[in-house]
């Protein structure tokens, strides 16, 4: 179900970077919760998730504020929505459980998820585009699992281990999906930073922290990562928590370069929202008062 901005709370679109000590507002509202910001590849806009629709933002001209994309058969959809590699398409998680393809100028959409049982959230598209990497639900009981599907073909199930995981997204460099997974301990929740070679094998654990680390992404030229950390003992990515958004060097998820402590959580970061020149990325918090 769409989230909607508590009263005297505000969205706020927020830009970082491994150079910026301090994030810029780029944009803000008291009318409309938007979440999970994509860069487009031509720099020019975000799109963003809210009301159970997508928006654009133009990052030049934010104060004609954000525009819906309009699509015909797309039911509501959530957080979970990555941009094509092509430039031209992106692909939406809906509340329906599948995922869809749509062109970002609007109109008609596909479905690329089969009628399985399973509910599909997607986090990555391979350096290609022809493979997406999804989590796959039954029972909200059961942890997910991931799944990585050829557009159009057979989904296949990847191994990574006892526990709940999220976020898979490739490297740009094709080589390896990241994921947050609760594989390395036994206390529910105690989300952590792991990558798992593109086609499967053992997961190799990222950072090893107390807190709850969700979501990480790397930039566009491979050099720099971002994630979220919740409170230790925080179960899931709830909303409206004091969080914090890291920034990395890829190569060194240990050592934060920047670090944003903000109001938020769910919404944040979910999916990448790194720029094409890889030298910014866009975020979300929701700050009250």
């Amino acid at each position: 179900m769409p989230r909607h901005l508590a009263p005297s709370q505000r969205c706020r679109i927020l830009l970082g970077g491994p150079d910026r000590a301090t994030p810029v507002v780029l944009f803000e509202t008291a009318e409309l919760l938007l979440e999970a910001p994509n860069w487009s590849l031509d720099g020019t806009s975000l799109l963003l998730n809210g009301d159970g629709r997508l928006w654009r933002l133009d990052v030049d001209d934010t104060g004609a504020g954000v525009h819906p994309v309009r699509f015909e058969g797309l039911p509501p959809v959530n957080n979970d929505h990555v941009l094509h590699p092509d430039g031209r398409h992106v692909l939406m998680s809906a509340d329906d459980g599948h995922v869809y393809r749509g062109e970002l100028t609007g109109g008609p959409v596909e479905r690329i998820t089969r009628d399985d049982g399973f509910w599909h959230f997607l986090h990555g598209v391979s350096p290609d585009g022809l493979r997406i990497a999804y989590v796959e639900i039954g029972s909200f009981e059961e942890p997910g699992r991931l799944v990585v599907q050829p557009v159009g073909g057979a989904p296949q199930v990847l191994d990574t281990g006892d526990g709940h995981l999220d976020g898979p997204e490739w490297t740009p460099d094709g080589r390896w999906i990241l994921l947050n997974t609760e594989a390395f301990g036994a206390t529910a929740g105690h989300a952590q930073l792991a990558r798992v070679p593109d086609g499967g094998g053992p997961l190799e654990r990222l950072v090893v922290s107390d807190t709850v680390d969700w979501f990480p992404h790397v930039s566009p030229d491979g050099r720099c990562g971002t994630y979220l950390s919740f409170p230790a003992g925080t179960v899931g990515h709830p909303a409206d928590l004091d969080v914090v958004v890291h920034v990395v060097a890829a190569d060194d998820w240990t050592t934060s370069v920047q670090r944003y402590p903000v109001q938020g959580g769910q919404g944040t970061t979910n999916v990448n929202g790194w720029a094409p020149d890889s030298a910014r990325f866009a975020f979300v918090d929701y700050p009250t008062g």
